[in-house]
């Protein structure tokens, strides 16, 4: 059996969250408080130009674990793929920017677009224990939720025991604190609402990959 087209996606936790994390929190609010006026709202989400905006050493120490996160995850899925020996690559973070929601908000349904790659890194957030309390919410309270990419098409399909394994459609990524999660940014995903003591506060990016050599690797043709 062959399996086709797998979707990667990956999780880690970045070893200085506990010192970082606190500053990061900091500074993402002052910059709302001088972007928005103020910090009533549910939902906030930056400019992406965080990488120009934001200067301190703890920023640019979690931008350092994404990319080598980021580089080790893209090297990994494209093993068979990448002609082996010959590869110069280059990565450039397109986009980096934050977003602050409590009291319900979400982010809906979305892809991203201009980039080969995407991830969210978690700055803050109640903990699962505390969050599954919510009377409505529960363990979706809070959650990445990811869609497969075959979802668009199950709304007319037939379904039975046969096709099980598709039927189950979405994936619920739970939120911890210094987490870092990576996918393809044609991956459909969403923000689910969210009450917490705490804000939910995190840092998303989008990543090109390129070949100094270019980057056609497979020939067009249709055959």
């Amino acid at each position: 059996m062959q399996a086709c087209w797998p979707i990667p996606i990956e999780r880690r936790q970045f070893a200085a969250a506990d010192q970082v994390n606190p500053i990061l929190a900091r500074a993402f609010r002052a910059i709302r408080l001088g972007l928005a006026g103020d910090e009533s709202g549910a939902f906030f989400a930056s400019p992406d130009d965080l990488l120009q905006r934001v200067e301190l050493p703890e920023f640019r120490q979690l931008i350092e674990f994404i990319a080598a996160s980021l580089q080790e995850t893209v090297k990994q899925v494209n093993t068979q793929a990448w002609p082996a020996g010959r590869m110069s690559l280059n990565m450039e973070m397109v986009g980096c920017w934050f977003q602050i929601q409590n009291g319900h908000a979400f982010h809906d349904i979305h892809t991203h677009g201009n980039c080969s790659w995407s991830g969210i890194y978690y700055v803050q957030i109640d903990a699962l224990e505390k969050r599954k309390l919510h009377a409505d919410l529960g363990e979706k309270n809070g959650a990445t939720r990811f869609y497969g990419p075959y979802s668009q098409f199950l709304g007319g399909a037939h379904m039975d025991s046969g096709n099980a394994y598709l039927q189950k459609s979405t994936l619920d990524i739970q939120p911890e604190e210094g987490s870092l999660v990576v996918f393809p940014s044609y991956l459909p995903h969403k923000a689910m609402p969210y009450v917490g003591e705490k804000d939910r506060i995190i840092l998303s990016f989008n990543a090109q990959i390129h070949s100094s050599s270019g980057d056609r690797i497979f020939p067009y043709s249709a055959t």
